[in-house]
């Protein structure tokens, strides 16, 4: 406990005499809440890292101190004693929690918000290395890598600014128009997931 304490609760190796005569006289469970950063530090610390790295070693950051510290919340919100990553998406507050240890993700609103593809889309620009998906009416993110699919670019004449592609899996369809992207994934019925890449808007469909 006092090596997580110094390696993710923001203390440093002055305070290790202090930490190891508190946490000498808690429980387990009170151990792991006394070193647990505050949202203030843990929102701080992961936007320093955002900010001088990179949005994946932000997000890196916290799913390794999320695992450390048994931060993973099946049902977030606000209210929730727990600290999380507040987001401002829109001018309207969300945040983000892991779920589990297999690295998925969920975004929720401070106040309940009808869920419109340009924030899914917005999202996406925050996190590019994640893909964007809503489900049972929540947000999720996950990481797929796809890069490695055998893309086969589909021919069409509808579409001017926006392409398509297949793989034996997967559809991707990418352009600079959200609008246009949109309408040419409207003609597919499977599980969708936002993305982007510099700055094209991304959809990849399930087939």
């Amino acid at each position: 406990m006092l090596e997580l304490a110094l390696q993710y609760g923001g203390f440093t190796t002055l305070d290790k005499a202090y930490l190891e005569q508190v946490l000498s006289h808690l429980t387990p469970e009170q151990q792991l809440a006394f070193i647990t950063p505050p949202p203030s530090v843990l929102n701080a610390y992961f936007s320093e890292i955002y900010q001088k790295k990179s949005p994946q070693a932000a997000t890196d950051y916290y799913f390794q101190l999320s695992k450390a510290l048994q931060l993973f919340q099946v049902d977030p919100s606000f209210v929730e004693v727990k600290p999380f990553i507040r987001l401002n998406l829109s001018g309207q507050s969300y945040g983000f929690v892991y779920v589990n240890d297999s690295g998925l993700a969920q975004v929720f609103a401070e106040k309940p918000e009808e869920v419109q593809p340009g924030l899914l889309f917005e999202l996406a620009q925050v996190f590019p290395h994640y893909l964007i998906f809503q489900e049972n009416e929540k947000i999720w993110m996950c990481s797929l890598d796809l890069a490695n699919q055998a893309w086969q670019e589909v021919k069409q004449e509808r579409f001017l600014l926006t392409q398509i592609a297949e793989s034996p899996d997967w559809v991707k369809i990418s352009g600079l128009n959200q609008e246009e992207v949109l309408e040419a994934a409207a003609s597919y019925t499977n599980q969708v997931y936002y993305a982007w890449s510099e700055r094209q808007a991304l959809i990849y469909i399930r087939k």
